[in-house]
């Protein structure tokens, strides 16, 4: 597929089809994007943790999901969660983003988060990053230590949802070229 008609599939995928599993060998392939994905100083700050083992994974869903307020009601129907856990990053970057007051592993499990979207698109798969979730939760069901961060979900699975027309803002109002507009 086109890489730009890639992006303009890929979508959040907020309804899935709940008849059919993703092949852990998919999976596979998903993850290696994000693995070869770029960090700031090679960092690579992260770690994937792929639920999909059907008791394990409706209980990250309830994690994931506030029902009285709405939100992410739909995650148990995704047969896989990845929970991406932010890890140390290495020295150079650490020291970097002390020195511009940037938090480097965000930014590098952004890109890496995209990378996985994208490459389940590319597998016709659905995807949708969720960063809403008790995080102590997740961490107590998935054994991850007290002093990591749990960044996102990423849900994964076969769309049961026709494509969205996409609502984005007009590009004379985000982009502008030598000078803020």
């Amino acid at each position: 597929m086109d890489f730009y008609e890639l992006v303009k599939k890929r979508q959040s995928t907020r309804a899935f089809d709940t008849s059919r599993t993703v092949d852990r060998e998919i999976i596979g392939r998903i993850l290696e994007a994000a693995r070869l994905s770029p960090s700031a100083c090679n960092a690579q700050p992260w770690h994937f943790i792929v639920v999909d083992e059907p008791e394990l994974k409706n209980k990250v869903a309830d994690a994931a999901s506030a029902r009285l307020l709405g939100m992410n009601h739909f995650t148990k129907q995704a047969p896989v969660h990845i929970i991406v856990v932010e890890e140390k990053v290495n020295i150079t970057s650490g020291i970097g983003g002390v020195v511009k007051d940037k938090h480097f592993a965000f930014l590098d499990i952004g890109i890496a988060a995209a990378h996985i979207c994208l490459a389940a698109e590319a597998e016709g798969l659905g995807s949708c990053i969720l960063g809403w979730f008790a995080e102590s939760k997740m961490k107590k069901l998935l054994n991850i230590p007290d002093n990591r961060r749990v960044v996102l979900d990423i849900l994964i699975g076969y769309p049961a949802q026709p494509l969205r027309e996409k609502k984005r803002k007009k590009t004379e109002e985000i982009i502008s070229y030598n000078t803020y507009k």
